[in-house]
């Protein structure tokens, strides 16, 4: 086939060796086809490129076949891998991705407000934990929507996402069952909801332990490498340290483990740090890092999943699905050094 000429459903069919008609319910009814035969359908789509034209597609038939994905950072290394199992899912119902990057900037959330009302997108998935940034009508005009990731603060909007809450659990009570008494929280915020809800988790694992609040220190942090930077100079500056870091993200425990190493302390032998999320470059960090593992495709599938859903039939109340995270054990926790 040339590259000059797009792909045409007549292409998929023939490669598949199916009728058209078999091509189309494998998109957008794929329920009624045989499993082999979706198969066959997809590989010849993916070959093709077919999909790569659901715009052009859109057009067609009247109405937008796209998804546009906001996120504030497309170089965070959890959103490429939950960006995988949404696209596979859309792609599997005869829908097309577009990715808008914000960059928390206002003046690029009001244009991609403008681009939603025009009707060029059928629904919108969030990682920005917010709306987008623009005119109070523009924004009650929204599409089908669904938050990814991060949870919106005060909206109805549902969310996909890992539970927060149970994976900082998990985090803190096995600091505790490593011997830690003196567990630093780096990362509390009022208006992330995430981490709002692993300071809880945090919290509830220290409650279970009877540790007293006056033991307990909770540092604020946007959840940058800086912001765990400079949770430990503001650690060093107060007449106790804790024994163990327990970090709202892995970027947060980064920053943790550079202003330690800056200072000439051996981890884990002077501190116990923990991450959570285990983006790729844990396990190259020195030591490498225990942390909680974010089912990352799972999500995007799940939330592409709830999306297509709520297009069908619109939701009637608020909905969250939360995913069990799991606990990775590395090297950066130990019992607590004797001081």
């Amino acid at each position: 086939m040339s590259n000059s000429q797009p792909a045409t459903i007549e292409d998929v069919a023939r490669l598949a060796e199916v009728s058209i008609a078999t091509v189309s319910r494998a998109i957008h009814t794929p329920e009624k086809v045989a499993k082999s035969t979706r198969q066959r359908v997809n590989q010849a789509i993916a070959i093709t490129g077919y999909t790569t034209n659901a715009m052009a597609r859109s057009l067609r038939m009247g109405r937008s076949n796209m998804i546009l994905v906001l996120a504030p950072d497309i170089g965070d290394p959890n959103f490429s891998s939950i960006l995988i199992g949404l696209e596979n899912e859309a792609r599997a119902h005869g829908f097309g991705v577009l990715i808008g990057h914000t960059q928390n900037d206002p003046e690029r959330g009001l244009e991609y407000l403008k681009f939603l009302n025009s009707g060029q997108a059928a629904g919108l998935l969030l990682f920005t934990g917010h709306e987008p940034f623009g005119h109070q009508v523009l924004t009650a005009r929204l599409p089908p929507s669904v938050a990814v990731f991060e949870p919106v603060f005060g909206s109805s909007i549902p969310y996909v996402g890992v539970d927060d809450t149970a994976g900082a659990r998990k985090a803190a009570e096995y600091l505790l069952a490593s011997g830690h008494r003196s567990i630093a929280f780096v990362g509390d915020s009022k208006t992330k909801l995430g981490h709002v809800r692993r300071r809880k988790g945090y919290d509830l694992a220290l409650d279970a332990a009877r540790i007293p609040q006056e033991q307990r220190m909770v540092l604020d942090g946007e959840g940058s490498i800086e912001s765990g930077r400079l949770a430990v100079e503001q650690l060093f500056m107060r007449d106790t340290l804790p024994t163990a870091f327990m970090c709202v993200n892995d970027a947060t425990a980064v920053g943790v483990i550079n202003g330690l190493a800056a200072r000439g302390y051996d981890l884990p032998r002077d501190f116990s740090v923990i991450g959570f999320d285990d983006v790729p470059q844990a396990t190259f960090l020195n030591p490498p890092l225990t942390t909680i593992r974010q089912p990352r495709t799972a999500i995007g599938k799940q939330a592409m999943e709830l999306l297509l859903e709520t297009l069908a039939t619109p939701l009637t109340e608020k909905r969250e699905i939360l995913i069990m995270p799991d606990l990775i054990v590395r090297g950066s926790v130990t019992a607590p050094a004797k001081r």
